[in-house]
């Protein structure tokens, strides 16, 4: 799921530079109203992209599942709801 996200990613952030690129290298020679509108379509992108890329997937991992926190009450609490069973020492 990472790299998907991850090339989902850099695809967007690649139509935002064309857009950028191409708005006011080629476009605004003709029009430049459409260069504006161009780069304000780019302008949403990178936050888009953002949250595309940053987003959890369903089989993903979180950064401290697999540690315990050092409360045994809690740590019992996040295994009953995630349905796991955890071996104590």
């Amino acid at each position: 799921m990472y790299a998907r996200r991850r090339h989902a990613y850099f695809v967007m952030m690649g139509i935002c530079i064309t857009l950028f690129v191409l708005a006011w290298g080629v476009v605004r020679i003709w029009s430049i109203p459409a260069a504006v509108g161009m780069c304000v379509v780019a302008m949403v992108i990178p936050p888009m992209a953002a949250i595309v890329a940053n987003r959890r997937g369903p089989g993903d991992r979180w950064w401290d599942e697999d540690e315990p926190s050092g409360d045994p009450k809690s740590d019992e609490w996040w295994d009953e709801l995630d349905g796991r069973s955890r071996k104590r020492r």
